[in-house]
């Protein structure tokens, strides 16, 4: 009799256990942050840029890998490492013509990526992969500091001119770093050159846009974005906030991708938990009591309470004036290249953008994470789009066709 007792009595434990785990899993601010996809577009695996700072080139080739997936040609893989051969050779010659005053480094920006493939041409991943030094992902740190000591000497040399072989010594670097690029290459049965093999994509690069938003350069017309980056002096169309905003909806709305330039230096940017946002101090809501509280806190207290990212809160509308600010006083920075694929909403219906990077796979969500519109308003430096990506009005004012 006793132990039909206890049974009872640990059967009725359990249920009564289970019930109240099935109601707190039910509580909506446990849950996090729960997000509903409205509009994904078709993108290529994600891939890894590893210890090597091309995130611009990786980004871009990932845009234009999908621009192929939308005018149903198909899925390519197309080489980074290319694009970054053929630049850093480009990039060196600038340096050397302007005696040592230009960035000479890994980075760069979406239109190389254009300039690359107009000059150029394009290969496939597996005919150019860079990887010659027997490391399985990309380790560039070495290669930036022998290339800058080089081409810093060509420079720097004592001879009052330059010898006519100095390109050459930077081919053999560039070379044994990344490898021997191919004149001609077989693919699919057939013998390609990085120029045919770019034609045979069908992909005009003056299709291609690049906008931003900055109240520094007059609206509507072209400014040379200054950053170190842009070593190329590459030029983008300037837009008020309110059409660049109008421009990122349209774009994921009618089916366009966007190659996304954006500082995610910034606090409210979570690699591990997926997100990038900017919350708001709801100073409103809070009573007299809280208020005092909040004000009593260390900076480092606010920003931890700030930044907990355990679910989804208010956050701040962000103004043109806000974001010129930020640039104008080194708080937002040209920090990394992405590319943006779709959009989301929140269980809240705050909006985000679905964002692919070029980490690799892992994260939370498998290479992509959420940046929230304030996220991106605040911290975009620049992005590219196919000009048919801007709505009529817009194209219009910016004298597109």
């Amino acid at each position: 009799m006793k132990n039909y007792i206890l049974l009872f009595l640990f059967a009725g434990i359990v249920t009564a256990f289970n019930a109240f785990g099935q109601d707190e899993e039910k509580k909506p601010e446990e849950e996090g942050y729960v997000f509903t996809i409205e509009k994904e577009l078709d993108a290529t695996p994600v891939k890894n840029q590893y210890r090597s700072g091309t995130c611009w080139s990786f980004s871009a080739i990932s845009f234009l890998e999908s621009e192929l997936l939308r005018m149903g040609k198909g899925e390519y893989n197309l080489s980074e490492m290319f694009v970054i051969r053929h630049a850093y050779g480009d990039k060196a010659k600038k340096y050397v013509r302007m005696h040592g005053n230009l960035n000479l480094a890994g980075g760069g920006a979406f239109h190389d990526v254009i300039t690359v493939f107009k000059e150029y041409g394009m290969v496939p991943e597996e005919v150019y992969d860079g990887q010659v030094i027997g490391e399985e992902n990309h380790i560039h740190g070495e290669m930036d500091n022998v290339v800058k000591a080089y081409v810093k000497a060509v420079v720097d040399n004592k001879n009052k001119k330059l010898t006519p072989v100095w390109y050459q010594g930077l081919v053999g670097i560039l070379d044994a770093y990344l490898g021997e690029i191919p004149e001609e290459f077989e693919y699919n049965g057939e013998k390609q050159t990085p120029k045919s093999f770019a034609k045979s994509l069908g992909l005009n690069m003056d299709d291609y846009v690049e906008l931003s938003s900055f109240t520094h350069h007059s609206f509507y017309e072209e400014f040379v974005l200054e950053v170190p980056d842009n070593w190329e002096w590459g030029l983008v169309y300037n837009l008020p906030m309110k059409e660049f905003n109008e421009v990122l909806d349209y774009a994921i709305d009618n089916g366009y991708t966007i190659a996304w330039g954006a500082d995610v230096s910034e606090k409210g940017f979570s690699w591990k938990n997926g997100v990038a946002i900017v919350p708001e101090v709801d100073m409103l809501d809070m009573t007299d009591t809280e208020k005092e509280k909040w004000e009593e806190l260390t900076e480092k207290e606010k920003q931890a309470a700030l930044y907990k990212f355990d679910k989804p809160g208010r956050e701040k509308t962000i103004t043109q004036e806000m974001h010129q600010k930020a640039f104008d006083n080194y708080s937002m920075t040209d920090d990394h290249g992405m590319h943006i694929t779709g959009k989301a909403k929140d269980q809240n219906g705050n909006e985000y953008f679905i964002v692919k990077n070029s980490w690799g796979d892992g994260g939370k969500y498998d290479g992509y994470f959420y940046a929230s519109k304030s996220f991106v308003l605040m911290n975009t430096l620049d992005i590219m789009v196919h000009k048919d990506a801007i709505p009529k009005h817009i194209k219009k004012k910016l004298g597109f066709d």
